[in-house]
């Protein structure tokens, strides 16, 4: 979750490994992501800002990614004319201490959550997805900088809802169409940020690459999460169309025909 002062610091430590957490937290960092994840926090996956026409992948995904392993199937998108679904999720337990429990993307509150974005989507409301997103005093007792919740909602939420809208101008005309299909999360991938990373005074798990299935006049396509990270065993999104972005603008990260690639692993 990088913030604004420490973009430079991003970019000039991209490229070493971070070693793997330890102590009595989680060793559990997914092998597939460990020896891939920065020393601070690794290049965002590619995406692309709301624009006339179709962005597409600028760069073909590596041969030997591997498959997600894990799956959430929202309910179904309800018919034309009759409203997106909006599901009721827990509140999220920002104010309690994290914890190194190991989110799962099978739960019903993940189902949920997705639900709930997708909903947000289809119709252009970011706070329709307000519960499926990283919660605010979770964010001001992991984040080491000055006035994490001024960041929370000038950087973090702002970004979130101007992505929203991109994504729901990208899904236009017929946005309220779309059915979603399946929210796939490559969970091998997933690794734990230890604290001290990226401005960071505590940890969580990070999973990047997400995506966003959906039906849409017959046609499966897909879009992508930035970035979901963990509180107390459960994930939120904390950047939807990108890690990082050089001014105000929504971003549609990675929208593909089909399911698309997951991934890559990396960042925090």
């Amino acid at each position: 979750m990088p913030h604004a002062a420490s973009r430079r610091e991003w970019d000039r430590r991209r490229g070493p490994a971070r070693p793997r957490a330890g102590g009595a937290w989680p060793r559990r960092a997914a092998t597939a992501a460990a020896g891939l994840l920065a020393a601070g926090c690794a290049a965002a996956p590619a995406a692309h800002p709301a624009a006339a026409g179709t962005p597409e992948r600028t760069a073909a995904a590596p041969a030997t990614r591997p498959a997600a392993t894990a799956t959430a199937s929202p309910s179904p998108s309800p018919q034309p004319g009759a409203g997106p679904t909006v599901l009721p999720v827990p509140p999220p337990p920002g104010h309690l201490p994290q914890t190194p429990a190991s989110p799962s993307a099978n739960s019903r509150d993940f189902a949920a959550e997705m639900t709930d974005l997708w909903a947000a989507v289809v119709t252009g409301k970011a706070a329709l997805a307000a519960q499926a997103f990283f919660p605010l005093p979770a964010y001001t007792q992991i984040k080491a900088i000055y006035d994490p919740a001024a960041d929370w909602h000038g950087r973090l939420f702002a970004d979130f809802s101007l992505d929203v809208a991109a994504a729901h101008r990208y899904l236009e005309p017929g946005a309220a169409r779309a059915r979603l299909v399946r929210v796939i999360v490559p969970s091998a991938e997933a690794a734990w940020i230890p604290p001290g990373v990226c401005s960071n005074s505590g940890g969580y798990w990070h999973v990047g690459g997400a995506r966003l299935v959906y039906r849409r006049g017959g046609q499966l396509r897909s879009i992508g999460i930035a970035s979901l990270i963990s509180w107390r065993g459960r994930w939120y999104v904390v950047h939807f169309g990108a890690v990082l972005r050089e001014e105000a603008i929504g971003i549609v990260d990675t929208p593909e025909a089909g399911p698309g690639v997951p991934g890559p692993p990396g960042g925090c």
